[in-house]
């Protein structure tokens, strides 16, 4: 299959997107994700939604929001300029946060399911054991949580990936910098370059073909049951 030096550059570009923002939220969707199913907070619940709007929020509505609070009069857009950072809309790290948002109930909520299979039956044999609240966390719930992490990566890693809109109105076209693989396909539709189009597509259909393989094939073994 032949792609063109632009179709590669925009797989490397997307590639790279996905691997940078799937490792944040490793960092950040664990502990929400530990609070969620722990927490019995009464307020609990709009926390939950707020983490799982974007799956239902239209990406064209949850882009603007973002360009507007990245952007020169927004909140995040002044801290940044204030921290000598530059302005994030078009930019490379703009599409990194914008995904971070977009992408975090597709880690969070298979985290939450796994950390909710534990019980509380594990970490109290670890607290008999005088294990510390964070002992127990890193040697009981996170080896437990393991299909959970799996999961989670993969959808993240894959949703980001494919999105569209968010990306188009925080980045724009540019390049190699913020010219992702559905951006490229729709330049190809635009241009009327169906075969380069198809090319392109074959390869994220083949793409989302195996990733959904792969968590489905997890799920049917019995020790990841629970997981989602």
């Amino acid at each position: 299959m032949m792609l063109s030096a632009d179709d590669w550059q925009a797989l490397a570009l997307t590639l790279r997107l996905a691997a940078v923002v799937t490792a944040i939220l490793f960092l950040l969707a664990t502990p929400l994700a530990w609070w969620l199913a722990r927490s019995r907070w009464r307020w609990k619940g709009v926390v939950t939604a707020v983490v799982a709007l974007p799956l239902v929020l239209p990406p064209s509505v949850l882009g603007f929001y973002l360009l507007i609070a990245l952007g020169p009069q927004g909140p995040v857009g002044q801290l940044t300029e204030s921290l000598g950072l530059g302005r994030l809309p078009f930019s490379f790290w703009g599409l990194v946060l914008a995904s971070v948002v977009y992408s975090l109930p597709f880690m969070v909520q298979p985290l939450h399911n796994a950390f909710e299979a534990i019980g509380e039956r594990p970490l109290e044999v670890a607290a008999t054991l005088r294990a510390s609240p964070l002992d127990a966390f890193f040697s009981v719930a996170l080896p437990l949580a393991g299909p959970g992490f799996l999961t989670g990566g993969i959808l993240t890693f894959a949703h980001t990936v494919g999105e569209f809109g968010v990306v188009l109105m925080i980045g724009g076209n540019i390049p190699g910098v913020t010219r992702v693989v559905s951006v490229q396909i729709y330049d190809h539709v635009e241009a009327l370059a169906y075969a380069d189009a198809h090319r392109l597509s074959a390869v994220m259909l083949v793409f989302s073909f195996l990733v959904l393989l792969a968590v489905y094939g997890w799920r049917g073994r019995p020790a990841a049951k629970g997981a989602m």
